[in-house]
């Protein structure tokens, strides 16, 4: 999702007011977008029309903050496993909208989270816990709380994170593919001439400001530290450039300040959370170690696979960036990674940063998507747009397939 890419809304109905010691907050910009006819239309065609509605009587059920903890996590961890689900081929499609498709789970949150923001329930609620309940619906319908990858050697273990459309102010219509794979391949396992890799999948949203309270880092820590269950593959998946894929090879330390889906901008270097595992003193960038050579030669798909170099950086003692084809240059400070300065290079370096702090020897890094185009004009879907997004999620699950069989030769070579 990088700043190059960006330049190229059936609300649910709150529970009725019981009694409200204080009042709610008003809506998000995102939540506030439900009101136009594309995300109610998307609900509708999908059959996730219901999830807002039904987390609604759910809640209406609670008596204490407690109980309505546990209504969230549930409600929220049955969103994220329907989205999985229906994009995978199970049970019914729910309506004329194609499987494939990720925009039903990013709109039914957001009912879902309008909902508990509106929510008036009979006992008294504290704002902190109305924020700490919208924070586990967020994580919940996401999948970051219930990422399984299994031990032992005989199966290698992958983790992929996407991203939720963005752009929406210019067309609700909007998907992102990474969205998109991250659905289609969460719980899969990938045969490859190694042996089986299994995958798992969590989505990120497109705001700076989760970014930096650490939701990244949080995700992924688990994963990262030693264990039977520690990942042996990663990378992050954003939509880039148009026509093609891209292994994105350094990362920056700068964030642009193109405005998130909350219309938030940001310029600024990347903050990194306190009590989050990190490198000392913190660098300007971080490198992939994911295999891409093997990746831009291998035949995955209909898309050309770019190793992709350049990066925008300011030279030592100097003022003024400048465009640098081959990567960063000593002592440089980060202006654009290879990703851009939006949230997919930054996913980029907190996720590689992290591994560089854990010493996390495995291969590692950003995979830009190409672009997915709107559907034509006055449709929420059309073939063209289905074909695309199938073309390019089918050629994602080839990559990884591809940088499993990678994996030893990359660390070997960290280890040298």
């Amino acid at each position: 999702m990088s700043l190059s890419a960006a330049l190229l809304v059936c609300a649910a109905a709150p529970y009725p007011a019981l009694a409200a010691p204080s009042a709610a907050p008003s809506a998000t910009v995102e939540e506030r977008r439900l009101a136009g006819p594309v995300p109610g239309e998307i609900l509708r065609e999908s059959g996730f029309a219901d999830v807002a509605p039904g987390f609604g009587r759910d809640l209406a059920t609670a008596r204490t903050p407690a109980q309505a903890e546990r209504v969230v996590v549930r409600d929220g961890r049955r969103l994220w496993r329907r989205a999985v689900d229906r994009v995978q081929g199970r049970g019914p499609a729910g309506g004329a909208l194609s499987r494939d498709d990720d925009r039903p789970l990013y709109w039914a949150r957001l009912g879902m989270t309008r909902t508990l923001r509106e929510w008036k329930p009979a006992f008294q609620l504290s704002g902190k816990q109305r924020t700490d309940l919208i924070a586990a619906v967020e994580r919940t319908s996401r999948g970051q709380d219930t990422v399984d990858l299994p031990p032992g050697r005989g199966v290698k273990r992958v983790l992929i994170t996407g991203f939720d459309p963005f752009e929406l102010d210019d067309d609700a219509r909007r998907s992102n593919p990474s969205g998109a794979a991250a659905l289609a391949l969460d719980g899969t396992t990938i045969r490859t001439p190694g042996g089986p890799a299994r995958v798992e999948a969590v989505v990120f949203p497109v705001r700076w400001a989760d970014f930096a309270d650490g939701t990244v880092e949080r995700t992924l820590l688990p994963h990262f530290r030693p264990g039977p269950r520690r990942v042996d593959l990663f990378t992050t998946i954003s939509q880039g450039r148009p026509g093609r894929f891209d292994v994105e090879r350094t990362n920056g330390a700068w964030r642009g300040g193109y405005p998130d889906n909350a219309d938030v901008s940001r310029t600024e270097t990347v903050p990194v959370p306190p009590g989050i595992p990190t490198v000392h003193p913190q660098p300007q960038w971080t490198s992939t170690t994911l295999p891409y050579a093997a990746l831009t030669t291998a035949r995955t798909g209909p898309y050309p696979v770019h190793d992709h170099t350049a990066v925008t950086e300011i030279p030592a003692g100097d003022t003024a960036p400048v465009v640098r084809p081959d990567g960063p240059t000593p002592g440089s400070t980060a202006r654009e990674g290879g990703g851009g300065d939006y949230l997919s290079n930054e996913i980029a370096y907190r996720a590689t940063l992290l591994r560089d702090a854990l010493r996390l020897r495995v291969p590692g890094g950003h995979l830009h998507t190409p672009v997915l185009a709107v559907p034509v004009a006055g449709r929420v879907s059309d073939p063209d747009f289905v074909r695309d997004r199938v073309a390019i999620v089918g050629q994602v699950r080839e990559l990884l397939g591809v940088a499993v069989g990678g994996t030893a030769a990359v660390a070997r070579a960290r280890t040298h």
